[in-house]
């Protein structure tokens, strides 16, 4: 396993991670999760992340529950979570904001769901027009200073919102963020190659992606239509079904079964192995209904090596881009 620095701080991040999108509640319970988490640490995973709107706080809850059975020391994982959608209901200022009294009744939720005293890096779930980037910027300093949480990021922000932060920031003395969280795989581009290329640029910023494998869409599974056990299938994400029965995207996905066949790897391995290349790319979170989903998800280790600049070359040309 490789490990990278979060952006510019000391803290290494495995290049492939483990999240709970989706998966923990719906699909994995607590017994399955000590096997994915476990099964992840076996392959050098030392990054989980999380979030308090997955399925609404109970992720957190079986994450916890997850890592007190492995009985594994604090110091040798870290663990994130994600704040700004609220799991309170239509309730006023404690729903899709970032001001300082949602925030700080929301990191103490979340700790109390995962039975911790801090993770390692708190995310804004998304940024929040609606509350002064000042406030935003001072409450995640003192949640840092609480001992709360180690680093912040972002997730999904702009790069204009990003900087006004970091210049907000500096401008005070106070912690600044280091990492974004942006979607990025082989259909997914722009925001991380281009938008956020003068941020990583000027500040190191980090970014640990998600949605590698495009819920699914590139691993192939959707060729023949939508599977009774997949994510496109499970009730409440409905919104999904469009994107993954597009035929001329699933069109474009099938031409790279030919080179993930010649490298003798899965369609997953070899977008999992591809979103890495990124120098932007902190880590890929990965996430898994199934141990056997976690082991082949980490195999994709072993297919790094085998992207050199031409088989790059040829994945660009086979997606036409």
């Amino acid at each position: 396993m490789e490990y990278r620095r979060l952006g510019r701080s000391g803290l290494k991040v495995s290049i492939l991670s483990l999240g709970s999108w989706v998966t923990f509640d719906t699909q994995v319970d607590d017994e399955l999760a000590v096997k994915c988490i476990g099964a992840a640490g076996d392959a050098g995973c030392n990054f989980f992340d999380n979030a308090e709107a997955y399925a609404g706080g109970k992720s957190e809850e079986i994450m916890g529950r997850a890592f007190r059975e492995l009985g594994w020391p604090r110091w040798s994982y870290v663990l994130t979570t994600k704040l700004f959608w609220g799991i309170h209901g239509d309730v006023p200022n404690m729903r899709n904001t970032l001001n300082r009294k949602y925030l700080m009744h929301a990191i103490d939720g979340s700790l109390e769901r995962l039975g911790d005293d801090f993770v390692d890096v708190v995310y804004c779930h998304r940024c929040d027009p609606d509350t002064p980037m000042e406030e935003i910027v001072q409450t995640f300093t003192e949640i840092i200073e609480h001992k709360k949480a180690h680093y912040w990021g972002t997730s999904e922000w702009t790069a204009d919102e990003v900087r006004s932060a970091i210049d907000i920031a500096d401008r005070h003395g106070w912690h600044k963020p280091v990492t974004e969280q942006s979607q990025y795989n082989l259909l997914e581009r722009r925001k991380v190659e281009k938008e956020f290329a003068r941020i990583t640029d000027d500040f190191g910023y980090g970014n640990t992606i998600w949605s590698p494998l495009a819920s699914g869409l590139l691993t192939g599974k959707y060729a023949d239509g939508i599977p009774e056990d997949s994510r496109g299938a499970l009730e409440g994400y409905e919104w999904l079904q469009d994107r993954l029965s597009d035929q001329d995207v699933i069109e474009r996905v099938e031409r790279l079964r030919p080179i993930s066949e010649r490298l003798d790897c899965s369609m997953a391995q070899l977008s999992l192995a591809w979103a890495t290349k990124h120098p932007m790319v902190s880590s890929v979170i990965t996430g898994a209904s199934k141990v056997e989903q976690v082991e082949q998800n980490f195999a994709a280790l072993d297919v790094i090596p085998k992207l050199d600049d031409d088989v790059m070359g040829e994945i660009d040309e086979a997606l036409g881009r």
